[in-house]
């Protein structure tokens, strides 16, 4: 009896591997392999195989043709989105077959984002932190900075948030302060359009900044949108709600935006994020504001999870608090880790 169970177990673990192992992808170079495709984000295809203990990392301009059991969410470079299996007919040449039984035919490099939509909730979770820390003898200086993300991304949505903090001491000088974050979505439509939503805040101590509360909503667009690079660009209005540090100046006010985002990645192990976003008042004469964000990763040749960032911060104001300078920025330099 225990022989026939122990049977039945290893022929049910064997239908399972070979169900679960039934994507077959060749290379430009004539190699093939076959595996679980898993993802495919940011010109990267991620592959499990049942002989190797960690996931294959391809990068998807190397591949020649692909054939999939696997069910995915398939995202065009043209905002196009489909649920369905690809098939190569030619090289560079798809076939997305619908759960309909639609077919629709794209070239390769029209595909920039591929996702099992049979996943679980944590495999739509991404996660990233990053820590630097200075220290001197002199003036007992100490400076700690961390810029950390998290985000969850479903089939047509994305909510995402981030948190930064800044603090520095040092002898006979006021501690320097400066915290930022915020929660935003987006919901994805054709054309790569997308409305969008988000509360971020912001505290400064350089601009006497105690907390400033900013409600955005607008539209987006992507101009680009490709393995190499996102590009897009926004409108549309904010509420403001500002707290100083001197306890009799507030401030609410509305406000428009336009704003435009770049981010770049396959450059090797580098990528960059920039976003710069400009604010005119609509019910303070006069006023605008902008802020201005560039981060450049370079991942570590040893584990990609792990990174080295070097980041940037400028926010502007032309009419800050009273004493207050115009411009607060941070550079910041940290080791970190992303899921």
């Amino acid at each position: 009896m225990k022989k026939i169970f122990l049977s039945l177990l290893f022929i049910l673990i064997s239908i399972y591997n070979l169900q679960a192992q039934n994507d077959s992808l060749f290379f430009n170079n004539g190699n093939y392999i076959v595996g679980e495709i898993k993802l495919l984000n940011k010109n990267v295809l991620t592959v499990k195989t049942d002989y190797s203990d960690k996931d294959f990392l391809i990068e998807w301009d190397g591949i020649k043709e692909i054939y999939s059991e696997t069910f995915f969410l398939v995202s065009l470079s043209d905002g196009r989105r489909f649920n369905g299996y690809l098939k190569s007919t030619e090289s560079g040449k798809i076939h997305i077959v619908t759960i309909r039984g639609g077919i629709i035919p794209v070239n390769l490099e029209e595909i920039v984002y591929l996702d099992d939509i049979d996943k679980g909730f944590w495999s739509k979770l991404y996660f990233s932190i990053d820590v630097g820390l200075d220290l001197t003898k002199a003036n007992d200086f100490a400076q700690l900075s961390m810029r950390s993300t998290i985000g969850y991304k479903a089939e047509r949505w994305i909510l995402d948030g981030k948190y930064n903090n800044l603090y520095s001491h040092q002898n006979e000088v006021d501690d320097i302060r400066n915290i930022d974050g915020g929660l935003g979505f987006k919901y994805f439509m054709k054309n790569d359009m997308y409305p969008l939503a988000s509360v971020n805040f912001l505290s400064s101590s350089e601009q006497k900044l105690d907390l400033r509360t900013t409600s955005k909503t607008g539209l987006g667009k992507f101009i680009k949108h490709t393995n190499n690079l996102y590009w897009g660009i926004s409108l549309g209005a904010t509420f403001n709600i500002e707290k100083y540090q001197d306890a009799s100046e507030k401030r609410k006010s509305w406000e428009g935006f336009i704003g435009t985002e770049l981010n770049m990645f396959n450059i090797g192990d580098l990528s960059l994020l920039t976003k710069l976003f400009v604010y005119p008042s609509f019910t303070e004469t006069g006023r605008w504001r902008s802020d201005f964000i560039l981060d450049v990763k370079y991942e570590m040749p040893f584990d990609d999870d792990f990174y080295i960032k070097l980041g940037s911060t400028i926010n502007f104001d032309n009419k800050p608090a009273e004493g207050a300078p115009e411009i607060d920025y941070i550079l910041h330099t940290g080791f970190g880790w992303e899921w």
